[in-house]
């Protein structure tokens, strides 16, 4: 069993993320062949993820920082500490102020 520091990740992905494109990753659980994943995800402010599909059932927990989820005409703001459930339709990320993301999701077509 591994433990994890996802404030002490976030730091270290954003500044990646800052020396980049604004964007960083790291999948902390999970991956290829299972069903659960858990990926941090680093934007500094005003990056954001363009609109994809969502491969199963999902969640973002903001571990830093503050984000907006949009999905269609419809869009929810989160926060530090705040758990936002990813719609099932087409959607997008952005980040309000630089921000940090743990998404878990369930994949539904394994």
């Amino acid at each position: 069993m591994e433990t994890y520091s996802l404030e002490s990740r976030a730091r270290g992905l954003l500044e990646r993320a800052a020396a980049s494109s604004g964007r960083a990753a790291e999948t902390l659980v999970g991956g290829s062949g299972r069903v659960l994943r858990q990926t941090l995800l680093a934007l500094t402010a005003g990056t954001s993820l363009a609109e994809h599909d969502n491969p199963g059932e999902a969640t973002l927990l903001v571990v830093k920082g503050s984000v907006r989820l949009r999905s269609g005409e419809e869009s929810w703001e989160g926060s530090a500490g705040d758990l936002l459930t990813v719609p099932g339709a087409r959607h997008s990320l952005e980040a309000l102020q630089d921000a940090a993301v743990l998404l878990s999701v369930a994949r539904t077509d394994s």
